[in-house]
Formats: C-alpha cells, sequence, structure tokens
C-alpha cells in the first residue's frame, strides 16, 4: 500500500513528549517530520501513539472460527490485520502455538501460517509479526522450532506450559477439555493423550529450555514467559535468559519479575473487565502496586484502547500514562526504538480518536492509512489539495 502524500494534522489534542498538547503533526515518507505542509483539521480529535501490541490471540479464532470449519491462513491473517487497524494497532505480534497440542497449535500447523506471514507481509499496512509460544514439553521438537525461527525472521518467542492445567482438568472437568480440544480443531482423547506423553518427558525439559535459550541469544531473539504461577517458577525462567513475564498468574510472579527488573506484560481484557476470566489475579491490582509495564490485547483487540479509558475515568492515572502502558513502553520491552511515541524522525505510527465518543476513527502504520471511518474519514477525503500531491 502506498504512503500517504505530506501532510499536517492540525487543530487536534496530540500526545506528545508526556502530555496533551495543542499542536500539529506533520507526516512524510512514513516519518513524523516537519514543515508547511498541506493541512488536515482534526479539530475535535486526539492524536495518540499508535499502539504496539505485544500479544494477540486473534489469528486462531480467525483460523478455527467455528469447528471443525478451519480458514486457510493468509485469510485469517488479512482479518487478523483489520481487526488490528480498528482497533488502533500499528505493530502486533499473533500468537501462534508450537505445541504438542495439535491441531492448529501444531508444528506443522505453524509452519504454515508463517509461511502465509511471510506471503502477506509485503502487502501489510500494520507491521504484522509472528510470536510462537513454545510448549515447553515438547522436547523433540527444538531443531525444527530453531529452523523456522531462522527461515522465519521471528524475532519473540514465549515459554508456554499447559501440560499440568489439561491433565488436572481432564480429571475434574472434562467438560472444559473437550472444549478446549474443539477450539484447537483435536478430539479431547486425542489431547489428553498428548498431554500424558508430554508429562513423561519433563526431566528433560530443563535441558531443552536451556538449549533453546542459548540458541535464542545467539539470534537474537527475545524470549518470556508466559502465565508464571508463581516467583519460583518466573525466577526459573529469568535464570535462563527469559527475561519477560507475560501474563503472570499471581502477585507473587509479577512481584518477583519486578525485582528481577523484568518488564511484566499483562492482558488489557483483564484490566478492562476488572478481574481475569480465568480467575487469577486482578490486572486492576498489579497496576495500583506497580506491577506492570505493557498491556496486551490477549484475546480481544478492542481491549487495548477501552482499558486505558478505564484508567483514566477510574481515576487511576492521566491518558498520557495509561497510553504509555500500550505504545512508548511495549516498544521499548521490545527493542523498537522508531515507535511508540509521537516525535520527528519515528515512525508516522498514530490513532486519530474522537474526544468526544473515544472512537478511534483512524490508524495511521508507517505513513500508511490503515483504518479510516466516521467524521475522521470526511475530513481525510475532503483535503484534495494534499492528495492531488500524491499523484504527481
Amino acid at each position: 500500500m502506498s504512503l500517504l502524500p505530506p501532510l499536517r494534522l492540525t487543530r487536534a489534542r496530540v500526545l506528545r513528549d508526556g502530555e496533551m498538547q495543542d499542536r500539529s503533526v506533520a507526516i512524510a515518507d512514513g516519518r513524523i517530520t516537519k514543515g508547511p505542509l498541506p493541512e488536515v483539521d482534526l479539530s475535535g480529535y486526539l492524536i495518540l501513539p499508535g499502539i504496539v501490541d505485544l500479544h494477540s490471540d486473534a489469528l486462531e479464532r480467525h483460523l478455527l472460527p467455528r469447528p471443525p470449519a478451519a480458514f486457510p491462513a493468509a485469510a485469517a491473517l488479512a482479518a487478523a490485520e483489520r481487526e488490528a487497524a480498528a482497533a488502533g494497532v500499528t505493530t502486533v505480534w499473533l500468537a501462534q502455538g508450537w505445541s504438542w497440542e495439535g491441531g492448529i497449535r501444531a508444528p506443522e500447523a505453524a509452519e504454515r501460517v508463517l509461511q502465509a506471514h511471510q506471503d502477506h507481509r509485503a502487502q501489510a499496512v500494520v507491521d504484522l509479526r509472528v510470536q510462537l509460544r513454545c510448549e515447553t514439553h515438547l522436547v523433540d521438537g527444538a531443531p525444527r522450532l530453531l529452523a523456522a525461527v531462522r527461515r522465519y525472521g521471528i524475532d519473540y518467542v514465549t515459554f508456554n506450559d499447559h501440560v499440568a492445567e489439561v491433565i488436572d482438568a481432564g480429571r475434574e472437568a472434562p467438560a472444559r477439555v473437550a472444549a478446549r480440544a474443539e477450539r484447537l480443531g483435536v478430539a479431547a482423547e486425542e489431547y489428553l493423550a498428548a498431554a500424558g506423553a508430554a508429562r513423561v518427558r519433563a526431566a528433560e525439559v530443563p535441558r531443552h529450555l536451556c538449549r533453546l535459550a542459548e540458541a535464542f541469544d545467539r539470534m537474537g531473539v527475545v524470549y518470556a514467559s508466559h502465565d508464571d504461577p508463581d516467583g519460583e517458577t518466573r525466577e526459573r525462567f529469568a535464570m535462563i535468559g527469559a527475561k519477560l513475564a507475560e501474563f503472570p498468574a499471581t502477585r507473587r510472579a509479577a512481584a518477583t519479575a519486578r525485582a528481577m527488573g523484568d518488564p511484566v506484560i499483562l492482558g488489557a481484557p483483564n484490566v478492562l473487565r476488572g478481574r481475569s476470566h480465568s480467575g487469577r489475579v486482578s490486572a486492576l491490582d498489579l497496576l495500583r502496586d506497580r506491577l506492570c509495564d505493557a498491556l496486551a490485547s490477549d484475546y480481544h483487540p478492542p481491549s487495548l484502547a477501552a482499558a486505558a479509558w478505564k484508567l483514566v475515568d477510574s481515576g487511576r492515572m492521566g491518558l498520557p500514562q495509561a497510553w504509555t502502558l500500550l505504545s512508548r513502553n511495549p516498544a521499548r520491552v521490545l527493542r523498537l526504538p522508531d515507535r511508540g511515541e509521537i516525535a520527528t524522525g519515528r515512525r508516522a505510527d498514530l490513532v486519530i480518536v474522537n474526544e468526544r465518543t473515544r472512537a478511534i476513527e483512524a490508524t495511521i502504520a508507517g505513513g500508511r492509512l490503515a483504518y479510516l471511518a466516521g467524521e475522521a474519514g470526511r475530513r481525510f477525503l475532503s483535503a484534495p489539495a494534499a492528495f492531488r500531491l500524491a499523484a504527481e
């Protein structure tokens, strides 16, 4: 998709330098710039940095929206990208399982997604990336995993361990296991059998993870742990180099990460709902105790902006601080110095929000128009002088 022509977005309130300012934002060649450019009047709007989403499960929902009706990976990626853009996301890691669980999380399924993603990136507007969710007990999958990481340029991996959870649920809540298996496209019996086979390899897991960590370090891959149940688990992962704590399940796990200087990533849906859907620690409680560095969409992309507004409306923090959890902080966590803030020379990643309704009406990703709606759409399209320049 072509870059927008040079434009100056005027008369909006802009989040810049940590505060809301009455000033304009100029973009050219995909970057924030300076200079007298054709204007688009955005009075009544907020201009905020594009959202950097560190973990989105949206892809699975588009791959298998109604089991067993599977959709091609290319179509799922396109749908996930459109959903991200409408939510104000300009950079996103789509979580893809690499697991003994099978179905849409099997290594062969992951490889199909990775190839489709490689083919899709040239036409993507949002910076669409893939995070591999590596199940810790898939010991024999290491060579194949590392080959895929190299081949497809994966820059973010998270370690998951669902073995005990699945086995316990199979004994105590078989209906829940059946529903989970169905969402992955496998039979419940097959799912439980795979969990049992994975548990047999438990003694091999520590050395397996150390070998992966060493390889990731050589390749410059960032790696995290997911759903740490306690401080001891977080400490063990930190010791092998997994320095990000993604969705810690307890306060103790989050506090251990903070004590060790490891960033803590929480789910925006948890903030918006005021509690975890699975009975884990409340993200609001962790935010109150300053045990959160960034928010991710988890299973619901629209929750990102909505969570920021909830923090504002509840008096917990102002908009600049709340939005930092969606933009600047996650960009820093994943080592992306060119985005996350509105500043000269940075990528033109912008979210345009109707100040009265709080609706996202435009998303600009890398200087490309990713989403446009409402009154903001009318104003962009009624600026013919600016758009004539693009054709000249």
